[in-house]
């Protein structure tokens, strides 16, 4: 059964794999269109009325797996995934949500073949689309400050905000890893901070003095432990970042935040916090730091990811150059 396989896949992403939970959903969301794929086009052609118990967002979301579905795998062959594929690009879907797409229901037949579920692999012969790739968006040295001049220090929440900006040029926390900090995650002494990054893997980063010297500072602010007019008092005693309830911060959170900062900046656009993360490992490459320690700064699972910024520093040059050449 396709919605039994797709439920114990996820729970061994999860599980197994140590998956994140955004990872997760992000497969679920594509098994997803997969069934209202064939929902549309496999199943109601056929006039079928098993189309009404095929509940697998449900499933995905409250952890139940519908034991009177009979969606069975033979509906599902590589003429199917081609219509499948084909519809995406009908509906003019991005380049990237299809390759997405096409590599979660890869991994996911993968996992249904090695457990049996089904006798072939649908997926073996079909294709990506070829991406280019994009070289990652970096801020100068001047719009780095413009961004970190925009909160409003003498405000609480302004005061958090610039610490995490600072926190995130210090190391390139990704703003997962940022959120998640906890307390004990801060060795103030050494400057290191302890991150939980992609698949929950953990690894310790040196931070800046300026950075730590930032987030002893929030720990230690005075309206931290107060409801005062616009935040309420500490309730979370583990989290270091808190939102204005005085929980832990979430990732959206800070998205909300630098949209705000960006706009009052002029960089808004193509600017997002994880620019900063792009824009730091940019001046590590352009002030001689090696590829092998922005990968374990990052942490990178391979290489191949660390060497975009080689691009981007010599696209940087190029812009620098070309500015400043009285000839150009």
């Amino acid at each position: 059964m396709l919605i039994k396989a797709a439920y114990r896949f996820l729970e061994y992403l999860r599980v197994v794999k140590n998956s994140s939970e955004h990872t997760v959903r992000n497969y679920a969301i594509d098994l997803n269109a997969l069934k209202m794929f064939l929902e549309k086009d496999i199943l109601k052609r056929e006039e079928d009325d098993r189309a009404d118990k095929i509940a697998y967002q449900l499933c995905y979301e409250q952890r139940l797996c519908p034991a009177d579905d009979e969606l069975v795998f033979k509906l599902v062959d590589k003429r199917t995934l081609r219509g499948f594929i084909a519809s995406l690009a009908e509906k003019e879907a991005n380049k990237r949500t299809i390759v997405r797409r096409i590599s979660s229901l890869r991994s996911f037949f993968k996992y249904a073949f090695r457990e049996k579920y089904i006798s072939e692999n649908p997926m073996e012969e079909l294709d990506s689309p070829k991406l280019e790739k994009r070289i990652p968006v970096s801020l100068s040295y001047e719009h780095v400050q413009k961004l970190f001049d925009q909160p409003d220090v003498q405000n609480y929440l302004g005061f958090r905000d610039r610490c995490i900006m600072e926190l995130f040029y210090s190391s390139g926390l990704r703003v997962s890893e940022l959120v998640g900090l906890n307390r004990q995650d801060f060795d103030a002494k050494n400057l290191l901070v302890r991150l939980r990054g992609k698949g929950k893997k953990e690894r310790v980063i040196p931070i800046t003095k300026n950075a730590a010297d930032w987030i002893v500072a929030y720990l230690m602010h005075e309206e931290r432990c107060l409801d005062v007019e616009g935040h309420l008092a500490e309730i979370d005693h583990e989290a270091i970042f808190l939102n204005k309830l005085g929980t832990r911060l979430t990732s959206r959170s800070v998205d909300r935040s630098f949209d705000k900062y960006l706009t009052n900046s002029g960089l808004a656009g193509n600017i997002t916090p994880h620019t900063i993360r792009h824009t730091i490992a940019t001046h590590w490459l352009e002030n001689g730091m090696d590829l092998k320690t922005i990968q374990t700064l990052l942490g990178h699972t391979s290489l191949a990811t660390t060497t975009i910024y080689t691009h981007v520093s010599a696209k940087l040059k190029k812009e620098v150059y070309d500015k400043a050449h009285p000839r150009a």
